[in-house]
């Protein structure tokens, strides 16, 4: 599973506040939790690029990561789905696991000047920093964080805007 998939969880979320049937919460709430196990089971606390499940016995554990795919980008996916889940839902648990993710970021890939993707997340001893901090770090994930951890729920209105891939709030005008 690639940690993209991760903005799934979300978009279910945002369907079933718009409408669609109930039982896409659910689907929602089960691919958050997965996500949010790609990031626990890492010493780290952060999630590889791309997460292999045991479903051919080829491994003891439920999830692994290959030597190639331990990388982490930074990547907002997994929070943007984690603030629309708390907006909908008001499970604070949401918000202990961004928290967790947030020291798994200060912890492992904070330098000097930012924040630096890293190589291996498997090994807190040696993440590997690649001196390269993608833009949708400061655009996208830091801004979900704040959202997620925001005093006022409502500082962004899912009922008011709607958020492009990009992690930018457009109107929503009922006409």
């Amino acid at each position: 599973m690639d940690h993209l998939v991760c903005f799934l969880s979300g978009t279910l979320a945002l369907g079933v506040h718009n409408g669609l049937p109930k039982e896409h919460l659910t689907l929602a709430e089960d691919l958050l939790t997965t996500c949010y196990q790609t990031y626990a089971q890492q010493p780290t606390f952060l999630a590889p690029e791309i997460t292999y499940f045991n479903i051919q016995g080829e491994n003891s554990n439920d999830m692994y990561v290959k030597t190639n795919d331990a990388h982490n980008l930074l990547r907002p996916e997994f929070i943007e789905s984690l603030w629309y889940m708390y907006q909908f839902t008001g499970n604070v648990t949401y918000q202990d696991w961004g928290w967790k993710i947030l020291q798994g970021f200060n912890n492992y890939t904070k330098v000097v000047n930012g924040y630096t993707s890293i190589g291996n997340v498997r090994n807190p001893t040696n993440v590997r920093p690649k001196d390269m901090m993608e833009s949708f770090f400061l655009s996208e994930t830091l801004k979900y964080l704040y959202l997620l951890f925001s005093d006022n729920p409502k500082l962004l209105d899912v009922d008011k805007y709607v958020v492009n891939t990009e992690g930018h709030p457009l109107p929503v005008y009922k006409n």
